[in-house]
């Protein structure tokens, strides 16, 4: 039988899609005073590899990538994706959104986003979520998947990723580090 082990803590990104930086900046403000300080943000990225958002959204879209410096348990992750809906649609207009939120985290092997939307390669975590393994760590590089993305390819998102996951291993670390020192304090 094999033996429950204790979950790490994992860093919560977010990829936001938008038109107009005044709408970036204040759906930022919504993620920071939900998951804490961001310690990473890249882009803006033209976001060209698909019309999907045009009709909602508008042409000339941009992508911007976010982490936050908060670790997590990966509980009840469905709860992000909620959220990020909730603030998508606070900057909606006449029910167009003005902002796309895709949440997702990462651990040293994976990188996973969650979404609304349910396809053979998607695993249901509660509550209309669903959650994908969009890349994976292994042989010292990010690999792809047959459904990864093409941005998810591209140079810009995977150096976000190894920074991303080069911060993450610091953290974790630090934390195993922390917790060894209180072990001795005792």
């Amino acid at each position: 039988m094999g033996q429950i082990k204790i979950v790490n803590h994992v860093k919560i990104f977010c990829g936001l899609i938008y038109k107009e930086e005044e709408i970036f900046e204040k759906a930022k403000i919504k993620l920071e005073e939900k998951w804490g300080k961001i310690d990473i943000e890249v882009g803006p990225f033209n976001f060209d590899f698909t019309s999907y958002y045009e009709k909602e959204m508008g042409v000339n879209l941009k992508r911007k990538f976010i982490s936050f410096e908060n670790l997590y348990l990966p509980e009840n992750i469905y709860e992000w994706k909620i959220f990020t809906n909730k603030v998508e649609e606070e900057f909606s207009e006449f029910n167009k959104r003005k902002i796309n939120i895709d949440p997702g985290y990462i651990d040293n092997s994976k990188v996973i986003l969650l979404s609304t939307k349910d396809y053979y390669h998607r695993i249901y975590i509660g509550k209309g979520i669903y959650a994908e393994l969009t890349i994976y760590y292994s042989n010292k590089k990010y690999n792809f998947l047959n459904w990864t993305y093409p941005d998810y390819r591209t140079e810009n998102y995977i150096n976000f990723f190894i920074k991303m996951r080069e911060k993450y291993r610091q953290q974790i670390k630090q934390r195993k580090n922390e917790k060894d020192v209180d072990k001795n304090i005792d």
